[in-house]
């Protein structure tokens, strides 16, 4: 079991949140769901399921994060102490066992640790204005995308030959077309991804939510919904300012390739950039919670 105090909750008081947060996340992942059953894509709001692995009924379950306790009532016994990582206490009393889960878990969590801490010690930089989703159609045969570019290839092509291409994302990077690779001001790679991420970054902003998802269980219910309503909003802006025609999703451009598509793109991304700083700091702080009880213990 967890070394450490527990702050422990009554039954109806995780009773209430658990009910909450499976409501928020079932309103949040409901036009998914929908369109799963009818087996429909959309390309926008797609990624955040089949990029990250999030799963809707994953997504439902709370969690009440490392060193908070669930004291089960006459008849509300935690479901928790039935999931991996749990376990119950002599009182009854179920929480996370973080020996264990560091036991599975603890590269992982180092990494994260490492990869948020980087970040969020950088400034954040806007002057990318998104061309990662145009390099990603550079001079391309087939696009990641079923759907027509707004300027054409030719008009696609000039835009990115025009523009530095300044991208600071390995995960983005790597979708590059072979002629845009080279482009690139920096050759990412793996290796120095942890170099390289920095807080204005719209996908280092959505990897909010890829970290909640790794770091599972230990993660409080709310700070985990908070990462995927970031990434949600974020993909929008992600691909309005894309090279792509989204006027078929009721969707307007964030046109780049002009001064006040700049200008605009700007704007909300540095708004994402705040908002991503306030989560992984969050997300930080879970790390660190967790690596302090194995240092205890080593």
């Amino acid at each position: 079991m967890s070394t450490g105090p527990l702050h422990v909750l009554p039954p109806a008081r995780w009773t209430a949140l658990a009910e909450g947060h499976a409501a928020r996340a079932d309103a949040m992942t409901a036009g998914h769901r929908a369109r799963r059953a009818a087996g429909e894509k959309h390309v926008v709001e797609d990624f955040l399921y089949d990029y990250y692995g999030t799963r809707p009924t994953l997504l439902r379950r709370w969690h009440p994060g490392a060193g908070t306790g669930l004291r089960p009532g006459p008849d509300q016994q935690p479901p928790q102490a039935q999931w991996r990582w749990y376990a119950t206490d002599a009182d009854g009393v179920v929480a996370l066992d973080v020996d264990a889960y560091l036991a599975d878990r603890g590269e992982a969590v180092r990494f994260i640790h490492r990869i948020l801490s980087a970040t969020a010690a950088r400034p954040a930089f806007t002057g990318c204005f998104g061309m990662h989703e145009w390099a990603m159609t550079y001079r391309g045969d087939e696009h990641r995308h079923p759907l027509p570019l707004r300027l054409g290839q030719a008009g696609t092509d000039a835009v990115v030959e025009s523009a530095p291409v300044r991208c600071t994302h390995f995960d983005a990077f790597r979708f590059f077309t072979p002629a845009a690779v080279p482009l690139n001001q920096v050759q990412l790679s793996r290796a120095t991804q942890v170099e390289h991420e920095q807080p204005g970054c719209l996908h280092a902003a959505m990897d909010c939510h890829r970290w909640a998802l790794k770091l599972g269980p230990a993660v409080p219910g709310e700070l985990a919904l908070d990462c995927f309503a970031l990434a949600a909003d974020v993909r929008t802006l992600d691909m309005q300012a894309s090279p792509y025609d989204l006027s078929s999703y009721g969707l307007s451009a964030v046109p780049v390739e002009t001064p006040e598509g700049k200008a605009q793109y700007v704007a909300r991304q540095r708004e994402f950039a705040h908002r991503s700083t306030a989560l992984r700091h969050r997300l930080i702080a879970v790390c660190d919670a967790l690596l302090t009880v194995r240092e205890r213990v080593a």
